[in-house]
């Protein structure tokens, strides 16, 4: 099977496979769609927590964005963990160069066991430079209170917050309602034209590791596969949801999600 579009990924590795750089690629993969990589920081986590995080320089993740994307052109861009204000000044310059249009932005801030993974000069730089460069930016509530200063409490809140991101210069807003105490999980499409909002069914499972990154980048693979941006945040829900649901059961912690979970073998290899 030929891959159906190409995606640079931008983003920190996780060595348990459940989130980050490995689950964007497994994402990907299983959707259809080539991988290409630029690594941001090599984390030392399993289920159970962040041990470590270790920074690369912001030269050589420029020259990974720029050297891949001079040899195979992506179709879209996914951009997840960026740890510091440097290195998104490094990837906005980047952008600049390789003039992708199709960039979705997962601002990853704090990982699933509550590590902190991004200072507060880096949010500042990445509100001013890089939210008005992205097509969507895909925050969860956390991340969404951290941007927008406030708290959201409820769907009018998540709304409101929506709102704030799209006068900072965003162009589409997804946020997600996992972290809300509800039967049902509410997710907030937004732009200047539109709100949109996916309910769906809430599983009883501690198994949620890289939700947020698979997320975003299945959005990005339906994105760059021609479906327009709120179809994209559709189906990229409902291959998470999927995931979530058929999980591996692996770790002692917050365990990975099924990945998988959109192949089917063909009869001779079963």
């Amino acid at each position: 099977m030929k891959p159906k579009s190409k995606i640079l990924i931008i983003a920190g590795s996780d060595s348990s496979g459940g989130a980050g750089i490995q689950a964007d690629i497994k994402t990907v993969t299983s959707l259809g769609s080539y991988a290409m990589t630029a690594i941001t920081a090599i984390t030392v986590q399993n289920t159970k927590g962040v041990k470590s995080v270790t920074p690369l320089l912001p030269e050589e993740i420029r020259d990974q964005i720029i050297y891949t994307s001079n040899d195979i052109k992506p179709d879209a861009i996914k951009i997840g963990m960026l740890h510091s204000s440097e290195v998104i000044k490094k990837v906005v310059g980047s952008l600049k160069k390789i003039k992708v249009n199709k960039i979705i932005l997962d601002p990853v801030m704090i990982a699933k066991g509550g590590a902190k993974l991004i200072n507060n000069e880096a949010i500042q730089t990445l509100k001013e430079k890089l939210l008005k460069q992205v097509t969507l930016v895909t925050p969860n509530i956390p991340e969404a209170e951290i941007l927008t200063k406030t708290k959201i409490k409820n769907k009018e809140d998540m709304i409101f917050a929506a709102n704030i991101l799209i006068n900072l210069g965003a162009k589409n807003v997804l946020i997600k309602g996992g972290h809300l105490n509800s039967k049902k999980v509410k997710d907030i499409f937004l732009n200047k034209s539109e709100l949109c909002v996916f309910e769906s069914f809430r599983h009883n499972t501690k198994n949620t590791h890289g939700t947020g990154c698979t997320l975003s980048s299945a959005v990005t693979t339906f994105y760059s596969c021609g479906k327009s941006i709120k179809k994209a945040c559709e189906l990229g829900i409902k291959y998470v949801n999927s995931a979530i649901l058929t999980n591996p059961k692996y770790g002692k912690g917050h365990g990975p999600i099924n990945h998988l979970n959109s192949m089917e073998l063909k009869k001779k290899f079963k």
